[in-house]
């Protein structure tokens, strides 16, 4: 698996980006869904990496600048033909690596509530972040968790 820095306009990601968007959708109200677009994930302060093997698209992930030193978690979404294969865990561990060389010392980030986000949720806590309130703008929302990890 090789995670690189990629466009999230490229045809194969656009169509991961709208089943992740369509998701969201499905489960949780409109006012409660936080997910980018691909052309603000094109946007100057986000990084955004996908994970491949042999060119095939497993996962994306994106790191949205908030302040100095303070970083977003955005857009992770695993393909659906690549689930339980550990691409989310690769992909999140690469994000706070490269969080940690672009000198973060704090990455947080929105997820819903709903039973649908629990594998995230889970998978989050594993990495060490913990509930947090709201930030960046976000309010609190009883389909929203916010989480927050320091590097």
């Amino acid at each position: 698996m090789q995670i690189q820095a990629d466009d999230p306009r490229r045809p194969d990601v656009l169509a991961l980006l709208e089943e992740h968007l369509a998701d969201m959708y499905a489960t949780s109200p409109a006012e409660s869904v936080h997910a980018l677009d691909p052309d603000a994930l094109a946007a100057p302060g986000i990084t955004f990496w996908t994970a491949r093997d042999d060119g095939v698209l497993l996962g994306c992930a994106a790191l949205k600048v908030v302040s100095a030193g303070h970083a977003e978690l955005k857009s992770m979404r695993t393909a659906s033909t690549a689930r339980r294969r550990g691409v989310a865990a690769r992909l999140l561990d690469h994000v706070l690596t490269e969080a940690r060389a672009q000198g973060h010392r704090r990455v947080s980030l929105e997820t819903g509530t709903e039973d649908y986000f629990a594998a995230a949720r889970t998978l989050y806590a594993t990495r060490g972040f913990t509930e947090c309130g709201p930030f960046d703008g976000y309010v609190l929302d009883p389909h929203s968790v916010f989480m927050t990890k320091e590097l």
